[in-house]
């Protein structure tokens, strides 16, 4: 079916809506093994960009047409709009006006979903004497800043965190991580009863929680420590914001505490679309049963200092990133007598949340798409980063296509454009969409593209499944870096020294997840700080426009540079004769992937038999290399039925990767070769059946999942099969 009938037929003119969703280092993007501190093989191009960048007429075109102007115009007014999910549907209408403005057809697609809002936070700590201090768990109003003081703005809070009022003493626990929790057991502290005092960092924010709960801990405060902004610290003598760009004391990360890796989307209708009066499910099993509250760097002070000389020492618990920069010995405690009062009370409901979906159809019949997505929705007026760059970006892009349209120029193949919602909660919005056009995504979706931060800082950063890896970085090579162009440089030649041109392996944290594990090709970009750039304030109500055009992106390039490189990557895959996928690669990786396993099974100390999963791996290999020369004969004899042959192998191969079912507890996750750690929510594991039973200790598990990863690389070798 055709973009045009499949979105007219849900989204009807009449009512113009259908009756019928990490954390942040450092680097914008990361991945890990399963355990600590194990880097993923990287893959890189050797060749030089070159410069000036050579652009085709059509190319020049989309490049020339994104403007930093109507960028900055763009992003001033999503950034003064309340998006919050749920109840932000006049910027989506704002976004559908402009988009149709454009060229493209757009509609809202509107979805009744379960959320969860702030009515009452309150935080204070007892001491031994009995006196009491009331910790500020709200961000300061800045003059300077216009958003952070209006009165329509969101207090702090935790999507989706439960109801409770504690009052317990409370124990310092790390980042909060499997192997901390794991850590403190092993030397005696005492958990159960407790509140858990955890740093943000290295884990999704949920399951930091969820640890908490597991170890009988009865609630949780998640703080912000400027020990992970890098050198720009008001401690290293910076300003903080908004006169300089270290970190303001009372940042606070608000965010979503939904057990991300068990699976995303509306956590009442798992696996089906949240239209008005489905069955709802129970919660209970992704969503926390203890309280929780995010705090600033500054409220968190006087607790760790309260803990100073009680419990165990940093050097005593020996974990990675334990110890921060604060003033405070950074100890387990508890402090006897010392004890947290969490007062935290959350309103849910069943409310209506809006997509934007808008399509050009293309001139080739066979119906084949590509979707182009951003979330909309922010935890605050602002969101200037996250998420509205990435949605500034997209508005632009359509202006791009519209001005080539303009030239004479057609697609090949459908663009349809998406604007989130809900993707902070837990990628809401685009999991009911992909869960609602499951089919349809199966027979004619050729890949799926992200923006999600488009820019927090001047860095480009890239994340994909491996066919899209050439001409992704090499596209790379034809936008010039607009905070580097008077040194000759590219988008590559930047992503190539700070990134050290490793393409990230998706994991999740973002709206590529739902496609991802429907076999769809996958790609995130977007760019983002390095320790010497201004503190970008993460999920704070000092992610706004102010900051952006003061430290961000002052004058807008960044957002356009981006907005180049993700048109392009667009223009060629739906106007190439040939899908420019280049699948021997992911053969290329799938033997990196397995090098890997190879040593953690090794390190693991107990024996397991895969050898079938390289025998499988050698089969895809050899079905690679024989598509491509099928492809190079193809386009020698400018056989079109042989191409579109080609094509349909190139958009389907994934299908086989996700044909084994979900992984152990965790169905909505199919994907054989690449799905999100159970202990991480963002980051990604390869080979994530085994690996976690290598991990987790149950060979039985890592054992049938050898013999059904196999059976998905067969069969994604079956249909390139030529």
């Amino acid at each position: 079916m055709r973009s045009q009938i499949i979105i007219s037929c849900l989204l009807p003119l009449a009512t113009l809506v259908s009756a019928c969703q990490r954390e942040f280092t450092l680097s914008p993007r990361h991945h890990s093994h399963v355990g600590d501190n194990q880097p993923l093989h990287r893959r890189s191009t050797d060749a030089a960009a070159q410069w000036p960048p050579v652009l085709t007429d059509r190319e020049a075109i989309l490049v020339n047409s994104f403007d930093n102007t109507s960028l900055d115009s763009w992003a001033n007014y999503y950034g003064h709009q309340v998006k919050l999910a749920g109840l932000g549907r006049d910027a989506a209408v704002w976004t559908r006006d402009r988009w149709i403005e454009n060229g493209f057809n757009a509609r809202l697609n509107e979805y009744h979903v379960y959320l969860s809002y702030p009515v009452h936070q309150h935080l204070a700590v007892t001491y031994r004497n009995g006196s009491q201090n009331v910790i500020n768990v709200q961000e300061d109003a800045l003059p300077e800043d216009d958003v952070t003081g209006r009165a329509d703005n969101q207090p702090t809070f935790h999507g989706y965190s439960a109801s409770g009022n504690v009052t317990a003493e409370y124990v310092y626990v790390g980042r909060g991580t499997g192997n901390d929790f794991s850590r403190l057991v092993k030397l005696g502290v005492l958990l159960e009863g407790k509140i858990a005092l955890i740093k943000y960092g290295s884990i999704f924010r949920g399951l930091k929680v969820k640890n908490a709960q597991d170890h009988g801990m009865i609630g949780a405060v998640i703080f912000t420590d400027p020990g992970d902004d890098g050198n720009i610290t008001v401690a290293n003598g910076y300003t903080a914001y908004p006169h300089g760009p270290a970190r303001h004391p009372n940042s606070v990360q608000k965010g979503s505490v939904l057990f991300l890796s068990t699976y995303p989307g509306d956590p009442t209708t798992p696996g089906y679309p949240s239209h008005e009066g489905v069955p709802r499910a129970d919660t209970s099993s992704v969503t926390p049963k203890i309280p929780s509250l995010p705090i600033s760097y500054e409220a968190v002070l006087p607790l760790l200092r309260a803990l100073d000389g009680h419990g165990l020492t940093a050097a005593e618990v020996n974990r990675t990133a334990w110890k921060g920069a604060l003033n405070a010995e950074y100890r387990t405690g508890p402090a006897p007598g010392v004890t947290l009062s969490l007062d935290n009370l959350m309103e849910g409901k069943i409310t209506p949340i809006w997509n934007v979906i808008g399509y050009i159809n293309g001139t080739d019949a066979s119906g084949d798409a590509l979707v182009i997505g951003n979330h909309r929705d922010a935890w605050m007026i602002g969101g200037t980063g996250d998420p509205n760059s990435g949605s500034a970006v997209l508005i632009e892009l359509a202006k791009a296509f519209k001005q080539l349209g303009d030239s004479g120029w057609k697609p090949k193949r459908d663009i349809v454009l998406a604007s989130w919602d809900a993707e902070e909660y837990g990628l809401v919005g685009s999991t009911e969409f992909v869960e609602d056009h499951a089919n349809w995504l199966t027979e004619n979706a050729i890949a799926y593209l992200n923006v999600d931060v488009a820019v927090s800082g001047p860095h480009p950063g890239l994340g994909a499944t491996p066919e899209l890896h050439t001409i992704s970085t090499e596209l790379f090579k034809k936008v010039i870096h607009p905070n580097y162009g008077a040194f000759n440089q590219t988008l590559y030649d930047d992503w190539q020294k700070v990134a050290g041109g490793e393409v990230e392996v998706l994991g999740s944290g973002s709206d590529f997840t739902g496609f991802l594990h429907r076999g769809i090709s996958s790609l995130d970009v977007g760019a983002g700080q390095g320790p010497t750039d201004p503190v970008w304030h993460y999920h704070s109500n000092y992610d706004t426009y102010h900051w952006m055009s003061t430290f961000g992106d002052p004058g807008f390039h960044t957002h356009a540079a981006i907005g180049q490189y993700l048109s392009l990557l667009a223009f060629h895959l739906v106007d190439d004769e040939v899908l420019p996928f280049d699948v021997p690669n992911y053969g290329v990786e799938l033997r990196s992937y397995y090098d890997d396993l190879e040593a953690n099974i090794k390190e693991s100390s107990q024996a397991l038999d895969i050898t079938d999963l390289a025998a499988a791996i050698s089969v895809f290999e050899k079905r690679a290399q024989e598509v491509k020369d099928l492809e190079k004969l193809a386009v020698a004899r400018g056989d079109k039925e042989l191409i579109k042959v080609v094509n349909g192998k190139y958009r389907d191969f994934q299908r086989g990767f996700v044909s084994q079912g979900g992984l152990p507890g965790r169905e909505f996750y199919r994907h054989v070769v690449t799905a999100p750690g159970l202990d991480t929510g963002y980051a990604a594991v390869t080979f994530p059946g085994i690996s976690e039973g290598v991990q987790y200790g149950n060979f039985s598990i890592a054992k049938e999942w050898v013999s059904k990863t196999a059976n998905g690389i067969l069969r994604a070798a079956d249909i390139l099969k030529t």
